[in-house]
């Protein structure tokens, strides 16, 4: 494993609701649990893997969960396992890059300007070991580069139509400790004639992993959303302070939904580069077909199984 810069943080993204696979989740476990707080795969939670995962990379103290307050009931022992600060409680879901955003910035308060790896907590991976060294890679990478923000993309086997897609330059970026991909373009979620020639094209699977410094993503999301930033200007100023609640409160409010992927990855690509993640099973396990398709390579049978008719996939 390349060595790693001093200090990375690593931030677990845990707000989402889940919504396609909210009929399986209620049949395992009789309420409205988000798929991060379910034991899909084993009797192991997809956050609890993920943070698993995370172990491998930073140390615990240097570790941030962000969650959404209406999930409290699932996330609650979360407030006593994580160091102080390191859980972040958003007052609703606004989209994806509010839930980076904010988290960024509890970082920033906490440790100011450092190297951050960004996991969402919903995916499953076959070798974690593999997975998090090419993420020390990129955090490596980013010594050298500190401008960049840097994707794990997976080497697909199928041309997915559900994924998005990484479309990287052929030529890796000049540097002498990690071979890191400039990006020319995404594809979201893109046709099956579309997907068959871009997994001829050797073209990746975005796994919304990230590692970048601090102050790339948030020149990263200030480029892409600058009303966002400015909305989020005393949040910054309150971060750590009595009025940080409420001052949440009334900032979520107002937001509307911004989806990062399409507002802040998709115009800032120049920003960006990406390393290829090789031999590793990963997949998004974004609906009931894709969690029995992974439960069926990994030969497993979670007890679950074992009581619960299967819903409709959607």
């Amino acid at each position: 494993m390349p060595s790693l810069p001093q200090s990375p943080w690593s931030l677990i993204l845990a707000g989402g609701d889940g919504v396609r696979l909210k009929s399986l989740t209620r049949a395992i476990t009789g309420e409205g649990r988000p798929k991060q707080f379910c034991p899909l795969l084993d009797g192991e939670t997809l956050l609890d893997r993920t943070r698993r995962r995370v172990d491998l990379l930073t140390r615990f103290d240097h570790q941030a969960i962000v969650v959404t307050r209406h999930h409290e009931p699932f996330y609650a022992p979360l407030v006593r396992d994580l160091a102080p600060g390191r859980l972040v409680v958003q007052p609703d879901n606004r989209g994806t890059a509010a839930g980076l955003l904010y988290p960024l910035l509890r970082i920033a308060d906490l440790a100011g300007d450092v190297p951050v790896a960004i996991f969402p907590s919903d995916h499953f991976v076959d070798d974690d070991a593999a997975f998090v060294a090419a993420a020390a890679a990129a955090l490596d990478a980013i010594q050298a580069r500190p401008d960049l923000v840097v994707l794990l993309g997976i080497e697909p086997d199928t041309p997915e139509t559900e994924y998005g897609w990484i479309e990287a330059d052929e030529r890796p970026l000049p540097m002498d400790n990690a071979l890191v991909f400039p990006i020319r373009r995404f594809w979201e979620k893109p046709s099956a004639e579309l997907a068959t020639t871009l997994l001829t094209r050797r073209c990746l699977w975005n796994s919304f992993v990230m590692v970048g410094r601090l102050s790339a993503f948030l020149d990263l999301i200030k480029a892409g959303t600058p009303e966002l930033a400015a909305a989020f200007e005393p949040m910054r100023r309150a971060i750590g302070t009595a009025r940080e609640a409420s001052v949440a409160e009334r900032l979520y409010a107002t937001l509307p939904s911004i989806n990062f992927s399409e507002r802040v990855l998709v115009p800032g690509a120049s920003r960006l580069g990406t390393v290829r993640v090789k031999g590793v099973e990963w997949s998004d396990l974004g609906n009931v077909d894709r969690v029995m398709a992974t439960i069926r390579r990994t030969g497993g049978r979670p007890r679950w199984m074992d009581h619960v008719t299967l819903p409709v996939a959607g």
